[in-house]
């Protein structure tokens, strides 16, 4: 991709960011109410689903793991968008802000302040009195990251991310079944999330051919270590004990679950496919990739 081209799809982002973008303070219904019977995931994406233990619960345990789950992946999606706020920021810092790139760069920036203040009000709408995260070790490491992240794997881990959560988002919508409000949240995070996935893609495609053999190698370890703890954290062990399930019981059974596993690696098929294409996956370490169930 030329400089001309880069500045052309980012000219086309920020023209359907004009358009297109939501102000989820005020497009969201907050006050209504959550019918207590309704999924907010399909219940085959649920952690437990199939094994000993979701047989043994109640319909209302079931839906409200649900809940939780959907709480929980927007805690820690919260989380990461923070930590790749800074990232672009360091990005943008020593570039041309007159640039359409750049200024692109920025109001992705002003979307995910938007959607982790949606993330954080839906968090508590559903889990009320919890607040989900990520272990202490991948919070600290986050500290890191954003300090020391760039080029592709900056790129690749965000897309990680931002791709397996639009993934499960996506199902979401088309499942008429489940909370609208879940719906409603996911249609504005899908929407957005479409053109950070672009340019994210955008900037793959453009750096990884200019890195040298040595070079490629670390970019794919460090994109390979960011995506593990990152999809790794999205369900915080603390959503069994709020339905009133053992905690170690219920993570050794979620853990060995292979409709989990399954869920897993649909969740990563496509962003990894991308990135087997764009070399970003490749070499000795992407065995880790299989070995870690996102990468059939």
């Amino acid at each position: 991709m030329t400089l001309l081209d880069r500045e052309q799809a980012a000219q086309r982002l920020l023209r359907s960011s004009a358009r297109l973008s939501y102000d989820p303070a005020t497009d969201l219904d907050w006050d209504a109410p959550l019918d207590p019977s309704l999924y907010a995931i399909r219940p085959e994406r649920v952690s437990l689903y199939g094994t000993s233990l979701w047989e043994a619960m109640s319909e209302r345990q079931r839906v409200q793991l649900s809940w939780h789950e959907f709480a929980s992946t927007a805690a820690v999606g919260l989380w990461f968008e923070i930590v790749l706020m800074q990232s672009l920021l360091r990005y943008a810092y020593d570039r041309d802000p007159h640039s359409a790139h750049i200024q692109y760069c920025l109001t992705e920036i002003g979307d995910e302040t938007r959607h982790s203040v949606m993330f954080a009000r839906a968090a508590r709408k559903l889990a009320p009195g919890s607040r989900y995260r990520a272990a202490p070790v991948t919070h600290e490491l986050g500290r890191l990251y954003k300090t020391i992240s760039s080029g592709p794997a900056l790129f690749g881990s965000v897309l990680v991310a931002e791709e397996t959560l639009d993934r499960l988002q996506r199902e979401v919508l088309d499942t008429p079944s489940l909370l609208p409000f879940a719906q409603d949240v996911c249609r504005i995070h899908v929407t957005e999330e479409a053109r950070h996935v672009a340019y994210a893609r955008n900037a793959v495609e453009r750096q990884v051919p200019r890195l040298s053999r040595a070079n490629l190698e670390w970019h794919r370890v460090q994109c390979l270590v960011t995506s593990l703890f990152v999809v790794g954290s999205f369900r915080d062990p603390a959503v069994y004990p709020a339905v009133g399930l053992d905690r170690e019981e219920a993570v050794r059974q979620a853990r060995t679950n292979p409709w989990a596993r399954e869920t897993r690696a649909w969740m990563a098929e496509r962003v990894t496919g991308f990135l087997c294409d764009s070399g970003l996956i490749g070499g000795p370490s992407a065995r880790l990739w299989k070995r870690a169930g996102l990468l059939a």
